[in-house]
């Protein structure tokens, strides 16, 4: 407890607390611009820290992280178009809630349930992270093989009325993430001569093209010459009563939980646990039908399972020196500027930093509770009050400068309007486009994995089954695609026999 508490009085010092306020009002910012990302603002970031003190520095990524995290979902549910990768999974209930003029309580449930999950994942970095670390010592690259199909088949599966679109959907992605160098022999695949292809295509690019211009697009088509108005908005004093809050517990509970669990494991991240966490609560409802049409427990599922992978993606970063996940690897680089060796000494070596950056991630999601709330409901949601003939080319234009500024690459832009279009077709025939993006973010991480898994064990493929974990997510990736065939069949008998 001590060490806890000497972290906590360095953290509560005026450097690190105003960096933690500023930098958590940034990160909600920056998650709701479309096109911009935690990852590209916190490495643009790191060559600024060399000159602050490390628990400075530090308090600015956290903030940057857990605000982003949160400010994903603002033009997730105002506008349709994700934020973050991670905030792709809100879209599916947050934007039927705006869109039923229950805006305000939908940004109220993401903020509530980001900070939850956000806490939740700090309290598992600060008291279990050590002992958790030490599962991930037991996955190789069958484990992981089995990971990335199991998020695959959960949400082609399970996102949209159409398993055959969705499986479908998860191969197209499959097919544009194996596009570029294969990082095993050197080869070019798909490249089709073009020297911009090599580093195969950039997901925030297409993430921004298939999900922000489709709605953009559907926009235009409306002509929308007045906009919505306050009262349609119903942004003034939308109660979000006790009630309400106690019915989210178990899915709060349920998708910190995965959230935490997916963390822990690197390179899984917070879309597949908004995924996973979304999929779960649409398992366990009562009325999954109403998924996908405004359940308030949707959005508060995908929110609390993204924000719950936040620290906990730091637990073997910081134990093992394993990065979680992207930004993980960009908190290894802030302590190596500063002259520290991430690992288990790290914790014995430099304690109060350890316990300074816990106790941060703690703090600037509890910060989400006031900062959040009030810069969505009295700031962003008012964008949905402008004219759609005047929110269409000011989106164009912010997706523009986004897409453009990742790379600084104009060729970006046109794969960002062919992703659009292709996105804008398979709407119009109810392919789900969430399959496409979790295909070309775990395809690569399966294919290099089940060929790492072969090449150890010289090409005998049962290796794949026989060690215990990969048994048992081979089990759930069965389980998932038959269970909800199950479902079906016995709705099916009950309306028979009813």
């Amino acid at each position: 407890m001590e060490f806890y508490t000497n972290a906590l009085a360095q953290v509560l010092t005026f450097g690190p607390l105003t960096a933690m306020i500023g930098a958590t009002l940034l990160g909600v910012f920056i998650g709701a611009l479309p096109g911009l990302n935690p990852v590209m603002a916190i490495a643009l970031l790191l060559p600024l820290t060399y000159s602050m003190d490390p628990l400075v520095a530090l308090a600015m990524v956290a903030g940057i992280y857990n605000g982003s995290m949160y400010g994903g979902a603002i033009p997730a549910i105002l506008l349709r178009i994700p934020g973050t990768p991670a905030s792709i999974a809100t879209t599916f209930d947050g934007f039927p809630m705006a869109d039923k003029g229950e805006a305000a309580k939908a940004l109220k449930i993401a903020c509530w349930s980001s900070a939850v999950g956000g806490i939740a994942s700090a309290i598992a970095l600060m008291t279990v992270g050590p002992l958790l670390a030490r599962v991930t010592l037991y996955f190789g690259p069958a484990e992981y093989f089995w990971i990335a199909i199991f998020g695959m088949a959960s949400v082609g599966v399970m996102v949209g009325s159409d398993p055959v679109k969705g499986i479908m959907a998860a191969v197209l992605g499959l097919l544009i993430g194996t596009m570029g160098i294969d990082n095993l022999s050197g080869q070019a695949r798909f490249t089709f001569g073009q020297t911009w292809l090599l580093g195969g295509l950039d997901l925030i690019v297409v993430l921004v093209g298939l999900y922000a211009l489709p709605p953009v697009l559907q926009l235009a088509e409306k002509a929308d010459l007045k906009g919505l108005s306050a009262a349609q908005l119903k942004l003034t004093d939308v109660p979000f009563k006790l009630g309400e809050r106690r019915a989210l517990i178990p899915t709060w509970l349920r998708s910190s939980g995965i959230g935490i669990g997916v963390g822990i494991l690197p390179g899984a991240g917070g879309n597949i646990a908004a995924f996973l966490s979304y999929n779960a609560a649409k398992n366990a409802s009562d009325d999954p039908s109403s998924f996908g049409k405004g359940n308030p427990q949707g959005v508060a599922a995908a929110e609390c399972g993204n924000n719950a992978d936040n620290a906990a993606s730091m637990i073997p970063a910081l134990a093992l020196g394993i990065p979680g996940n992207v930004v993980a690897a960009l908190v290894l680089s802030a302590l190596t500027i500063h002259g520290l060796q991430p690992g288990p000494q790290l914790f014995h070596q430099n304690p109060v930093l350890v316990g300074g950056f816990m106790m941060e991630m703690l703090l600037t999601s509890v910060l989400i509770f006031a900062l959040g709330g009030a810069v969505a409901t009295r700031v962003f949601a008012q964008f949905q009050r402008l004219p759609g003939v005047l929110l269409v080319p000011s989106i164009l234009i912010l997706m523009c400068v986004g897409v453009y500024v990742i790379n600084g690459r104009p060729v970006d832009l046109w794969v960002m309007l062919a992703a659009g279009l292709v996105g804008y077709f398979l709407e119009k025939v109810n392919v789900p486009l969430a399959p496409i993006i979790l295909g070309m973010i775990l395809g690569p991480m399966a294919e290099q994995s089940v060929r790492r898994a072969l090449l150890i064990s010289r090409g005998d493929a049962t290796d794949l089954l026989t060690r215990p974990i990969s048994a048992a997510l081979a089990i759930a990736t069965l389980l998932v695609i038959v269970w909800p065939i199950a479902k079906a069949m016995r709705r099916r008998r009950d309306a028979r026999e009813a």
